[in-house]
Parts: C-alpha cells; sequence; structure tokens
C-alpha cells in the first residue's frame, strides 16, 4: 500500500471555483472543442479504484489540496500562525456553522418520511469518508474524482450493509450506463463548479451572492467573460482565473472570508493577467488605482437569484409547505455592495478562542485588513452578511449548531449543545445568542461596461462610498453639484 506524508494543506474555497472577472485577449485553460473522453481507457468503471490505475499520483495532490481537506494553511490571516491548519470543517461559520459532526452525512426524515437532510458532504469531492491526515489507500479511494470531472454525473446517499452511509453514482447497479458517464471525463465546466458553489449556504446563490446558476449559460448583459462569443462574450470557465497551480490541484484565488490558501504565492489579477494595458476612456478613472476593478464593474449582485443577507438561529419556525423546522432568513435582490479597505489580508474568528466584537458589539467573524495608510490595500466590494449565533458564556467562544438535527425537531437549545458536544466535547454549557458580521467579496458575474459605476455614483451628495469609514475627513474629489444633477 502506497502512502506518504502530505505536506501542509493550503487551501481555499469551498464557496469558490468560479472565475474571478478576467477576460478579453488571455489564452484559456480549457479546450471546449475537445473534451479529454476516456472511451477506449478501460472497459468497465469499478469506482475511484478505476481512476487509481493511472491517476494515483493526482489524487495525492488532491488528497493535500482545499478542495478535499476543507482547511489548510492560513498564511493570509493576521490572527494566525502561518502552519496553522484552519478551515471550513474546523471553523464555525454563519451559514451551516460547521460541516463536522451529524451533519456531515446521513439521511434526516420527518414524521411523514420525508428526507429533510443528506449532510454537507454531499458537495464534498468525496464518497462520504471525512478526510483524514494521511493518504491511506481507504483515503485515495473515497476521492470522487467524477465529481469534477464527468459531464452529467450525478449521485445520491444509500447505506452500506454495515450501517455507514455513503455516496454513489446513482447508475451504481446499472454498469452500462455508469460506464458511459464515467468515460465522459472533461476538465471542470461551469456547470460543474456550480453545482457545489452556486448551492453552497443551502439554496440558490444563498452564500455567495455574486455566484449564479445563471452563469452556467448567463447572457452578456449579466456576464461579459462567461458568455458565449456569439453573444459577444468570451465563453470562460471558472478554471480559466481559478487555475490548477502546476497540475497539483492547488486551485488559485482566495476570497476574503476562506481562512485556508491553497496557493499562497499566486493569485488573480485583471490588469496583471488579461487586462495589463487597459486603459480608460477617462484618463481621470486611470488615476483610481487604489480601487479594486470589481469595485466599479459590479455595481450590483444577487441579479438572477436572491442572496442570504442574515441568517437569524435563534429564531426557528416550522415550514409546513417543507415539512421541517427553518431558520429566520432575510433574502434580496440586486444588492449593492458594501465597500471596506482590502490588502489581501484577513482577520478571522477561530473557534476555541475569545470572541472578537466591533464597536457596535457585533462578532467579526470575517473582517477584510487594511486601511488608508496602508499602501498594499485597496477598496473593494463586499457582500455584507449578518447573523445570530450561539456563544459559550463561560468561555466566550462561537458555537456551533447541529443543523441538520435542527430542521427535525426544532429544538435550539438540544442542536447548540450537540452541536458543542460534537466540535469542543463541552457538555453542560450555558450561551447566549449575538450578533455576527461577515465580509465577503464580491468577484463574478461583469456586466456589459456600460453599467460600469460613474463618478456621481460615488463622488455626490448620498452616493454609495461611506468616507468616514473609509478614513477621509470629506470626498476627496467632489463632484460639482450642477454635474451630479444631470
Amino acid at each position: 500500500m502506497r502512502t506518504w506524508r502530505p505536506v501542509m494543506v493550503r487551501g481555499l474555497l469551498l464557496g469558490l471555483l468560479l472565475g474571478l472577472l478576467l477576460g478579453g485577449a488571455g489564452v484559456l485553460a480549457h479546450d471546449a472543442d475537445q473534451p479529454n473522453r476516456h472511451v477506449d481507457r478501460y472497459e468497465h468503471y469499478r469506482g475511484t479504484e478505476t481512476c487509481l490505475e493511472c491517476h494515483e499520483a493526482e489524487a495525492l495532490t488532491f488528497f493535500d489540496s482545499q478542495h478535499y481537506q476543507w482547511r489548510g494553511g492560513t498564511p493570509d490571516l493576521v490572527n494566525t500562525q502561518e502552519m496553522e491548519t484552519l478551515g471550513k470543517l474546523s471553523m464555525v461559520n454563519d451559514f451551516c456553522t460547521n460541516p463536522g459532526g451529524s451533519q456531515w452525512i446521513g439521511r434526516v426524515l420527518n414524521e411523514e418520511g420525508k428526507t429533510l437532510a443528506k449532510g454537507c458532504s454531499g458537495c464534498h469531492a468525496g464518497l462520504g469518508k471525512l478526510p483524514g491526515k494521511e493518504p491511506t489507500r481507504e483515503q485515495l479511494q473515497n476521492i470522487d474524482c467524477l465529481m469534477c470531472h464527468a459531464s452529467g454525473y450525478r449521485r445520491d446517499l444509500y447505506q452500506a450493509e454495515n450501517g455507514d452511509w455513503e455516496w454513489r453514482p446513482i447508475l451504481y447497479e446499472n454498469q452500462e450506463g455508469l460506464d458511459i458517464v464515467s468515460k465522459r471525463v472533461t476538465l471542470p465546466d461551469r456547470a460543474i463548479c456550480l453545482r457545489c458553489h452556486a448551492s453552497s449556504g443551502g439554496g440558490p446563490n444563498f452564500k455567495r451572492g455574486d455566484i449564479e446558476y445563471a452563469l452556467k449559460d448567463p447572457d452578456f448583459e449579466h456576464d461579459v467573460h462567461m458568455s458565449s462569443k456569439s453573444e459577444g462574450g468570451q465563453d470562460m470557465w471558472c478554471i480559466d482565473c481559478h487555475t490548477d497551480d502546476e497540475h497539483t490541484h492547488r486551485v488559485i484565488g482566495r476570497g476574503v472570508d476562506m481562512a485556508a490558501t491553497d496557493s499562497p504565492d499566486k493569485d488573480i489579477d485583471c490588469a496583471g493577467t488579461c487586462h495589463q494595458n487597459h486603459s480608460h476612456p477617462d484618463p481621470q478613472i486611470d488615476k483610481h488605482a487604489r480601487l479594486t476593478c470589481p469595485t466599479c464593474h459590479i455595481p450590483e449582485f444577487a441579479r438572477d437569484d436572491p442572496t442570504d443577507m442574515l441568517r437569524d438561529w435563534s429564531q426557528v419556525t416550522y415550514n409546513e409547505e417543507k415539512g421541517k423546522y427553518v431558520y429566520y432568513q432575510e433574502l434580496e435582490y440586486d444588492v449593492e455592495p458594501v465597500y471596506a479597505w482590502f490588502n489581501g489580508s484577513s482577520f478571522a474568528q477561530v473557534p476555541g478562542r475569545p470572541v472578537q466584537r466591533n464597536a457596535e458589539g457585533k462578532i467579526t467573524m470575517i473582517l477584510p485588513e487594511g486601511d488608508r495608510d496602508d499602501p498594499t490595500a485597496k477598496i473593494a466590494p463586499f457582500k455584507l452578511h449578518r447573523g445570530k449565533l450561539p456563544v459559550l458564556t463561560e468561555k466566550q467562544w462561537i458555537a456551533p449548531i447541529a443543523t441538520e438535527e435542527l430542521y427535525h425537531h426544532g429544538d435550539t437549545d438540544k442542536a447548540v449543545r450537540d452541536g458543542v458536544r460534537q466540535l469542543y466535547g463541552l457538555e453542560d454549557v450555558e450561551f447566549t445568542w449575538e450578533d455576527t458580521i461577515r465580509y465577503m467579496g464580491i468577484y463574478h458575474a461583469i456586466p456589459p461596461a456600460e453599467e460600469v459605476l460613474q463618478c456621481v455614483d460615488c463622488h455626490s451628495a448620498g452616493g454609495r462610498m461611506d468616507w468616514d469609514a473609509l478614513g477621509y475627513e470629506t470626498d476627496p474629489y467632489p463632484v460639482a453639484p450642477e454635474v451630479a444633477a444631470q
């Protein structure tokens, strides 16, 4: 049995395999016309073992990636040690709170026998086992290569003879059909990426706000990069920007609210990658060197599907239509971003450490680092997500919730205590409910240039910039009232 000790995981995403706003003249990473089909490579697909016969080296690199581990090194967090391993599986968030424990895998039923939830592992590129620290044969066989590499692949939850739950292809009893689907191998296209990243947070576009199912085949008005060339777009795929760093399954790019980083030495840069010599029609605009491109080029997000702007886990009610208990949620369309300085680093609330609160008393789950005096910082657009989560009274630790269980029984006290037991191993805790905020970068769905923000959108009375919060005594470039009125 071949094993190795993996290098420190440097992770990014579960929320982010979509192309970060680059387009134009760049060389595309994919070849849409010539997918890599495996028609003649093998006779029958026998699960991941079939892939490992030729691709064990690739499986080893994937094992150590953020897409498998869901945690990794944190060089871009200012309040952690660089080699500290954190991420989706070890953090508490304001959406699912924590995907481990009872939330990982299993079938939650209501009294009528209707399936309410199957677990967060439904979007993990594995077959049901939690990712381990060592790439044993069992762990490598747990990798589900088809999740990211087979067009039309579908799977569902099944229970093994020993009672364990596992993800299997829905065609696992149909060898001929499974053989056909498994040989439909390609690089991850937009549809493949979106089936996890557009549905994260419990629903279409709930979490990220700028990653919608519409990006599978968007029109030019929705996104100039991913729309078809017949409409004037570039037909870009997610992987054209979020490239695989030297074929190691280390995906380039990091959102402000991601703890871990897959490729800390590389980043996505519009001007540096595809738009090197770009200049604006108005030379004055080129002087805005301390703005990121999305600041002006994404006036709103959640234009096709609404996004979750508030999730309050303290308010749980029974939904007759869904047949389960649900949290209080506020969904919004056409949301204007908030703007803040960002230098590429973030502060993240770490479980097992006392919570940090801002001047308003809200717990800062994720904050972008940087200010006006930081020469590396730029003004960037964000989704400001609000939540309400439990905090342990004595220790002041942020607490997770056994959310899958909560959908069934609606007992918030029990769900919090079960979540705390699963993550911290603590019993008989007391807790309070507190307000949280999370800054989430906005990068995707670039409309045509005609919809870009104009000077008066920011530099006029009532404009969208909060100059005081950005560190300015007043608007640095006020537009004359007569101009603003035009």
